[in-house]
């Protein structure tokens, strides 16, 4: 489970590149940018790295099963190997040990597999439930997803690339029969928090799943162990349930999920936006060519380009290969600097043509909006 954070989130911190140009226009039907992580008022937040080993996978875990849709040969390598060879950029996946972890959580759950089951109900015409064997005798995909959190302030971390595995969320729901009036899709935790999203984003073409496995492994714990609803395109604090027991089928209107009830926008669709990694901000490099480089994302579209901002000129960077619209892009730009103070800034456009806008949200109860600007000395 994934919510909106009451904690500061820190900016994100040359050698050359090794990948080629290749480029990939397949939309995997299993990849998305769900969104991820946030915190509790009044509840402790807690980073993957000091959760007290809540990475580790559960001891009752068993292995996963082969998926029965992969990413194609080609796309499966450029996951698992270095994409653009810049010191300080943010690889393709993110390690399970570096994901990031801000929820309502004041401890990790541990579920029993002996007694867990998870039960379809609400407004179907056939509920019922399945236990974890079940889940996983299920046919499984493959999908690499970019998680982004609603709390993400521009230039932030709380954003990572996993490959995810799982059942695809539709499946569970045509068995069960959603009715005309399961609008929304209500993902209830074992410890009871819930969030809840349009029905319409199951069947709608984008990536949804319950997702049993990240990065090869099943689900570590504190990343929702033993299931969670990963959902292209939408903030955690709208989708992301981690440690799953239920997925109710409601009216719309008639349920708001805790961070709705809070104050957030019920509506959580993933800003589009990008992040410089380097230079870090205040840096002092020597006149000549300085690598600027980092990542951007613009979920169920796809980055179809991205463009830097030095001393008032926007340039056009060079991208690294791309897994799908919903997973984020590297990008680089060699830039000529010359001696002086220089203020450098990014922004990312989509294959419909959007500019990520400038514009600053003074009320980001649905995300963050603006660009990440960094000043550079050139000595």
């Amino acid at each position: 489970m994934d919510e909106p954070s009451t904690a500061e989130e820190s900016t994100p911190p040359s050698n050359r590149r090794v990948a080629g140009n290749r480029r990939s226009f397949l939309r995997w039907a299993g990849i998305a940018a769900a969104g991820t992580a946030i915190v509790a008022t009044g509840a402790k937040a807690l980073s993957s790295s000091g959760s007290g080993g809540g990475s580790a996978v559960a001891a009752n875990n068993p292995a996963l099963p082969t998926p029965v849709a992969t990413l194609p040969p080609q796309l499966r390598s450029l996951a698992s190997t270095p994409n653009l060879n810049i010191e300080g950029i943010t690889p393709l996946m993110t390690p399970n040990d570096d994901f990031f972890r801000i929820d309502t959580a004041l401890s990790v759950p541990r579920v029993d597999l002996a007694t867990w089951r998870l039960e379809i109900k609400g407004n179907v015409r056939e509920p019922f439930s399945i236990s974890y064997d079940e889940l996983l005798a299920m046919p499984q995909v493959e999908a690499p997803i970019t998680l982004a959190c609603v709390s993400n302030r521009v230039g932030g971390t709380l954003i990572g690339t996993a490959m995810w595995q799982g059942v695809e969320l539709r499946t569970l729901l045509d068995r069960a029969g959603v009715e005309p009036s399961g609008e929304q899709i209500v993902g209830t935790s074992v410890d009871g928090y819930n969030a809840g999203f349009p029905t319409s984003a199951a069947f709608d073409g984008r990536s949804s799943l319950v997702a049993i496995g990240m990065n090869g492994v099943p689900l570590p714990l504190d990343n929702g162990f033993p299931a969670r609803i990963v959902v292209e395109g939408l903030y955690g604090y709208v989708s992301s349930t981690k440690w799953l027991r239920s997925i109710e089928l409601t009216e719309w209107d008639s349920f708001n999920g805790y961070w709705i009830q809070q104050g957030w926008a019920k509506d959580g669709p993933i800003k589009m936006s990008s992040r410089i990694d380097v230079p870090r901000n205040g840096a002092r490099q020597p006149e000549g060519i300085v690598t600027l480089a980092g990542v951007a994302w613009a979920p169920n579209t796809g980055v179809a380009a991205v463009e830097v901002l030095i001393d008032s000129v926007w340039r056009r960077a060079t991208l690294g290969d791309s897994l799908s619209g919903g997973v984020w892009r590297q990008w680089y730009f060699d830039w000529n600097a010359t001696k002086g103070e220089h203020e450098i800034a990014v922004r990312c456009i989509d294959a419909d043509g959007q500019v990520q806008t400038g514009e600053i949200t003074p009320n980001p109860i649905a995300g963050h909006t603006g660009w990440e600007y960094r000043s550079i000395t050139i000595v």
